[in-house]
């Protein structure tokens, strides 16, 4: 049998534009991480109520995911990707009259639409990144997408914790460099709107739609024809894999800045510095995933990082200082290939349901809309014990590695 390639020369331009789509919700993720502390200074919220910031970013998965798989089907992945980006940018111009207002509400609508315009994206670019090329590598073609996700999200807490953090040190009040920072920010997915509507997208074999009398792993063939979406059942426990796996993350990235102020005893400008780094072993972590994808069978990997991770938030919530906080580091590293290993394993074998299946697994990601105020009521008291949540989450991962990921037909 021919060895599948990882991305073929027709798909490279198209597949360097899908994979920028991951770096930007990546970045505005983990800047939205960095607005909880600083809402708690700039406009005086409590630990628990900035929370809802996830709730505001996270919720809208809820509500866009489905519409968002609808309109794929429908129109297709071009037109898919410039809806998600045009309201992503339309959020990020809301900042403007928040800022202005001064209302946390105000920022929680504007985080809202840019919450639907990443769900959009998020809905789209997974199954455009594994059409690009054969599904015998499309769990490395996602994991590679992903690893720039890893990098904007290393990225944002830079960028947010030098214009925000650093001010609130100075006057708590200041909304100033909030506002101007988004619109920044709003520019740059104006352009690549511009660029995806110029961008030419060559004609794809669709893999869910085609009948192949091949290899039935080379593509994506349905094995059993009639049944109905929510029959298959390793596409049921994806979706609330994805669902415990997006809370974790959520919560764990919502207090981590608060975890370095409170256990560590760093100033809020070091803690959102370090959030970087934390970021950056996401980076690692998928990088060193994909590859280690050529030896260990994706689920076996989902299932070892799944282990790894509740072990990391074992000692965290200890709070031992520079040993809870290094396994904090770890989390982020085990949590890397979490994401679009269920995602990809969830669409595996659907057949013409992949468009719909991929609009409800990253409807999961709702998930992360209500862990952050459980970790956060926790949090308000002592924000190590926190971390002992998300080991439910990592527990329900395991087992859909370990088993709940296969097949039937």
């Amino acid at each position: 049998m021919q060895k599948a390639a990882f991305i073929e020369k027709k798909f490279i331009v198209n597949f360097i534009f899908v994979t920028s789509l991951f770096l930007m919700w990546g970045l505005l993720h983990s800047m939205s991480d960095v607005l909880n502390k600083y809402f708690q200074g700039a406009l005086n919220v409590s630990k628990s109520d900035s929370g809802l910031i996830q709730l505001s970013v996270f919720g809208a998965y809820f509500i866009m995911s489905i519409p968002a798989g609808y309109f794929l089907k429908k129109f297709g992945y071009k037109p898919g990707v410039v809806l998600g980006l045009s309201l992503f940018a339309i959020g990020t111009f809301l900042f403007v009259p928040a800022a202005n207002a001064g209302s946390f509400g105000f920022f929680r609508i504007a985080l809202f639409v840019m919450g639907c315009g990443m769900a959009t994206l998020e809905t789209v670019a997974h199954p455009f990144a594994a059409a690009l090329g054969d599904q015998r590598t499309s769990d490395r073609r996602i994991n590679f997408s992903q690893s720039f996700n890893a990098l904007g999200a290393t990225l944002g807490p830079f960028i947010a914790s030098w214009f925000l953090l650093r001010v609130t040190a100075g006057n708590a009040a200041d909304l100033t460099s909030v506002k101007y920072l988004y619109v920044s920010i709003g520019g740059v997915l104006t352009l690549l709107i511009l660029a995806f509507l110029f961008l030419k997208v060559p004609v794809l074999v669709d893999p869910h739609t085609t009948v192949a009398a091949v290899d039935p792993e080379a593509v994506n063939v349905d094995l059993a024809p009639s049944k109905k979406l929510y029959q298959h059942r390793h596409f049921v426990w994806a979706v609330i894999a994805q669902f415990f796996n997006v809370a974790a993350q959520a919560g764990t990235w919502a207090f981590f800045i608060n975890y370095g102020h409170d256990v560590m005893g760093f100033d809020n400008l070091s803690a959102g510095r370090y959030m970087s780094i934390f970021m950056a072993m996401m980076m690692l972590g998928r990088f060193t995933g994909t590859y280690l994808m050529k030896f260990i069978a994706p689920n076996k990997l989902l299932a070892c990082f799944a282990l790894g991770s509740v072990v990391m938030c074992i000692i965290v919530a200890q709070g031992f200082g520079w040993p809870s906080y290094i396994a904090l580091m770890m989390i982020n590293f085990f949590f890397s290939i979490m994401f679009p290993t269920i995602f990809s394993l969830g669409l595996k074998n659907l057949g013409s349901h992949t468009q719909r299946a991929s609009s409800f697994i990253a409807m999961g990601v709702v998930g992360g809309a209500f862990f952050p105020l459980l970790m956060g009521q926790i949090a308000n008291h002592d924000v190590a014990k926190a971390y002992y949540l998300p080991i439910i989450c990592y527990a329900v991962i395991f087992l859909f590695g370990y088993k709940l990921y296969k097949v039937k037909h």
